[in-house]
Order: structure tokens, then sequence, then C-alpha cells
């Protein structure tokens, strides 16, 4: 019996969470295209997986529509099907006043965060609903944002919960193609982006303080977990966070 194998894609692949969630599913199996802005990092990253062969890297702009396009065309040459998408891929804005945040610093988190997930969800719909067998699996990063803002924090928090949206919307809209989607609400894994928590990060009330983070493994581990499920069952929602994190008990 010839064993299909399953391609995923990962976007966001060349640093912290997305790294992470690269190289754990080569270790579990997958072939994985590895996308992102830069060709150095997500070089690095397939190199140093457990199974480089089973890698393919394809910088892309997730919010650019063409460049997108150019990404699920690349992936249908090389596979034919896609059976995985982990929409990562994400940025920040400076943690300022709202009232002096620019337009363009407003748009470019927008555009990574929220039009890059649809658009990468858009290319993955046409593939999995086409392919045979059909259907597929997409999996969100929402964050613990999605749930509630941390001070100045806009921008990020405002695409954060359109995630949650996109999530349900996307779920629905797959039930008759096979199409499952859900949503990984991570708290302070500690990668480039959140370094800032293990030297003090302001609070809600004003104060400052040093917050726990976690190996972003651990979020590898349950993004592993989510995509192991046969299509008829779906983690629709799930948190990882560092366990004494200030979001429990929070406001």
């Amino acid at each position: 019996m010839t064993v299909v194998p399953k391609i995923a894609l990962v976007t966001g692949a060349g640093s912290g969470v997305g790294r992470a969630v690269a190289l754990a599913l080569v270790q579990a199996g997958y072939h994985v295209v590895l996308t992102g802005r830069r060709q150095a990092p997500l070089a690095a990253v397939a190199s140093s997986s457990a199974a480089p062969e089973r890698t393919l890297v394809v910088p892309s702009d997730v919010s650019d529509p063409d460049s997108v396009a150019a990404l699920f065309a690349a992936i249908h040459a090389a596979f034919g099907r896609l059976d995985l998408l982990f929409n990562n891929a994400g940025v920040g804005a400076p943690a300022v006043p709202i009232e002096d945040i620019t337009y363009a610093q407003w748009k470019t988190v927008v555009d990574t965060n929220l039009t890059g997930a649809f658009l990468c969800t858009q290319g993955a719909f046409r593939l999995m609903k086409a392919q045979q067998p059909q259907g597929g699996r997409i999996i969100n990063n929402g964050s613990i944002s999605a749930h509630v803002p941390r001070p100045l924090s806009a921008p990020y928090t405002a695409t954060k919960h359109a995630i949650t949206g996109l999530t349900r919307s996307t779920s629905l809209d797959g039930r008759a193609f096979d199409i499952a989607c859900g949503q990984i609400d991570i708290g302070n894994a500690l990668t480039d982006m959140t370094q800032r928590m293990t030297k003090g990060i302001v609070q809600a009330d004003g104060s400052f303080a040093i917050e726990p983070t976690i190996d972003p493994q651990r979020v590898a581990d349950a993004i592993v977990y989510m995509a192991s499920l046969p299509l008829d069952a779906n983690v629709q929602f799930m948190t990882v966070m560092a366990t004494k994190m200030p979001f429990i008990g929070r406001g």
C-alpha cells in the first residue's frame, strides 16, 4: 500500500513559533513548505530539520496577493496538494498611545496578521477543495490577544480578535469540503518578539512586571497533536500559555 505523504505549509517559518512548528512537523513525518520574507532564515531552518529533503523553502510576503499566489502555485507544482496550513506569520506595532500609531504602522500589522492569513486561507481552500482526497486542516495563530489586550497594543489586538472571526468562518465554510479549521492561542512563548517579557512589561494597572514564559516547543507539540486528528475531529480553540502568566484573573 502506497503511503501518501502529508504536506504542510508554515508561514513565518524562519524564527520563533514558526520555526519550532516547522521542525516538529518534519520530525512527525510531514513534507513542510517553509515561507517567510527572508530566504536565509528559512534555509537555516530547513537545513537543521530532521529531514531537509522533506522541506521546501519558498520565500513570500503573505500581505501581497501576487506573492501568495506564487507561493501556492509552487506548492501545487511540487506536491499537487496541501494537507495542513499553519497561519502563523505576524508582526506587532510600537507600544505607543493609540493616537500616536501611524497609518503605515496600523496597515503593516493588519496586512500581515489578518490579510495575510485570509490570503493564505483562500489559497489553501482552492487546493484542498480540488485535491483528491478532498480536504485538509487550517490552524490559525490567534494569541492571548485574541481574548484580552495588553496596554498600547491596538493594532495587534484588533487583528488577533479578527483572526477568531476568520477561524469561525473558515471552520463553517469548510465543513462541506472536509476542511477543518482551528485556532491556537499562545501565551508568552519565548521568542524574539517576547524577549521583553523577561525584562519587565507594562501591566494593565500601569506597573511593570517580569512575566513567565514557555519554550516554543510546547506550542509545536500542540500543533502536531491538532494536525494528527482525522478530519472528522477538530480542536476548535486551544490555549497554550505560561501557567503563571497574568492572564487568568487579569482586569
